[in-house]
């Protein structure tokens, strides 16, 4: 009797060791560092006024290409006019890190996109991008949420009554957002943004249906709830394609990977 209970200790503390023993998943890369394999592209509509001539010049190959700098191959988004480099690939469950920054050569304003769980066809939301839920690249709006067509989700967010725009509030009671409640924007805690120049982080959590923007570090917005909202509901949306716009300035991309997670970080939750 005391031999099998020793056998069967033996035999836990084995299963522990062996489960903290798992390697970390490994991060796989979707840009390979020498073209854009792996990626669609479209463009869409101009920037509009006095750029019309300049978008209705550009190319995808003008737009979206791959130039070394500092030594590396990294993405080139030119920003010339409204567009979309997407992977072929829809994702779930996962962890993806974009490592970026500014360029010199401003159109229009410094904007951009990390538009995820992206799914149906271009050119459906502003005659550009999938129908998706979007992390917002924009210089000094970096972190925001800008949900595109009828996507939704609940943060929670106070409402800040001399701007009239909702603010992620971790312990704030959770709000309805979409074009259907109360808008499609809800603003970041706070800026972390690294000066112009300068390459940022930013790590998006998905599972399930909750979404996690991290920037440099610092978690910014949690999104419980993603979906589609229709027939009066919501429809869960929890995988899709990831997009990242083109959308009125140069910017440059030095990685982009991806993997998969069980779980969200309880650090990164707030």
């Amino acid at each position: 009797m005391r031999e099998r209970r020793l056998f069967f200790v033996l035999m836990i503390i084995s299963g522990i060791v062996f489960t903290s023993c798992k390697p970390e998943p490994e991060w796989r890369a979707l840009y390979n560092g020498e073209n854009l394999d792996g990626f669609d592209t479209y463009l869409g509509r101009s920037l509009g006024g006095e750029w019309d001539s300049i978008s209705q010049s550009a190319t995808t190959e003008s737009v979206f290409s791959v130039v070394e700098q500092d030594g590396e191959k990294v993405i080139r988004i030119s920003g010339e006019i409204n567009g979309s480099l997407a992977t072929k690939e829809s994702f779930e469950n996962y962890h993806l890190r974009l490592v970026f920054k500014w360029g010199e050569t401003v159109y229009s304003r410094r904007n951009s996109g990390l538009l995820y769980h992206s799914f149906g066809d271009f050119g459906v939301a502003i005659d550009t991008w999938m129908t998706n839920i979007e992390l917002q690249l924009m210089h000094e709006n970096l972190g925001d949420t800008y949900l595109m067509m009828n996507t939704a989700c609940e943060t929670p967010a106070e409402l800040n009554e001399d701007t009239n725009q909702w603010i992620f509030s971790p312990f704030a009671e959770r709000q309805e957002f979409g074009l259907h409640a109360n808008g499609p924007l809800v603003r970041k805690l706070k800026n972390v943004e690294k000066p112009l120049g300068d390459w940022n982080v930013v790590d998006l959590y998905c599972y399930n249906d909750v979404a996690v923007h991290v920037v440099n570090g610092e978690t910014v917005i949690i999104n419980f709830n993603t979906g589609v909202f229709e027939n009066d509901a919501i429809t869960p949306l929890t995988s899709g394609k990831i997009q990242i716009q083109s959308e009125g300035a140069e910017l440059f991309i030095k990685s982009l990977d991806i993997k998969p997670i069980k779980d969200i970080p309880t650090e990164v939750l707030l």
